[in-house]
C-alpha cells in the first residue's frame, strides 16, 4: 500500500471513531458533532482523548467537540502543549476551535464536513493559512465528509419533524375560556440557545451540495 494511501485509510478510520462520538451529542439532544484525538507512540497509533458537543447540556458555549477532546488530552498528557497530536472532528473548526487547535500545537488537524456559515478552515475564513499567526498547523478537510453532513442533515430532519408534532398534538383545551384572563408564555431558559444552535437547518437546505463537500453547522 502506498503512503498516500495508507495515510486515507488511517484518516477514515479515525473519523469513524469522531462519528461514533458525533451520535453521542445526538443522543443527548446536541448537535452531532464529534472529535478524537490521536498521536503515534512508537509506529503504534494511539487514541488519547474524545469529545462531543455539548454546549446545551453543559451550559458552556466553548464546549465543542474540539475543545471538550482537547481539555481531556492536555490533562490526562499532563500538557497544554500537544505538538505530537493529531484531531479529527466531523465538522470544520470555527474560529474559536482553531486557535485553540493552534495555540496547542496540534501537528495536524482533519476535518469532515465543511461548515459555510463559521466555517473557519477556508469556508468564512482559513485561520491555518493565516501567516501573521506565529504557528501553524496542517489541515485536511473533506475526510468522510458525506456521512459527517448526512448525520448532521438527519439530526435536524428528526428535529423538525418532532417540532412539528408537537404543534400538532399541542391541546385545545389548553385554550382559556372566553372570560378567562390571558397571561404571555412563560420564556423557555433554553429558547434563546436552542435557536442559535439549531439554526443550521436553513443553512442545510440552502447548501446541501456534493457528497464531496456538504455544508453543515453547529
Amino acid at each position: 500500500m502506498s503512503e498516500a494511501r495508507e495515510r486515507a485509510s488511517r484518516d477514515e478510520a479515525a473519523m469513524r471513531l469522531a462519528l461514533d462520538q458525533a451520535q453521542n451529542a445526538w443522543l443527548c439532544g446536541e448537535v452531532p458533532v464529534g472529535a478524537v484525538i490521536v498521536r503515534e507512540i512508537e509506529g503504534e497509533r494511539q487514541v488519547v482523548a474524545t469529545g462531543y458537543n455539548r454546549p446545551i447540556t453543559t451550559h458552556d458555549p466553548t464546549a465543542h467537540a474540539e475543545i471538550v477532546a482537547l481539555r481531556h488530552a492536555a490533562q490526562l498528557l499532563g500538557n497544554y502543549r500537544l505538538p505530537e497530536c493529531e484531531l479529527y472532528v466531523t465538522l470544520e473548526p470555527c474560529a474559536m476551535c482553531a486557535m485553540a487547535l493552534m495555540h496547542a500545537r496540534f501537528k495536524r488537524v482533519v476535518f469532515g464536513a465543511a461548515d459555510p456559515k463559521t466555517g473557519a478552515a477556508g469556508s468564512v475564513v482559513d485561520l491555518f493559512a493565516e501567516a501573521r499567526l506565529n504557528h501553524h498547523t496542517a489541515l485536511e478537510g473533506g475526510v468522510l465528509a458525506g456521512a459527517c453532513g448526512a448525520l448532521l442533515r438527519e439530526f435536524f430532519v428528526e428535529r423538525r419533524a418532532q417540532a412539528r408534532r408537537g404543534r400538532a398534538e399541542a391541546p385545545a383545551a389548553a385554550a382559556p375560556a372566553a372570560d378567562e384572563p390571558v397571561s404571555p408564555p412563560a420564556a423557555s431558559p433554553f429558547a434563546a440557545g436552542r435557536e442559535s444552535d439549531y439554526d443550521i437547518v436553513e443553512v442545510i437546505e440552502m447548501h446541501d451540495t456534493s457528497p464531496g463537500r456538504p455544508a453543515d453547522d453547529r
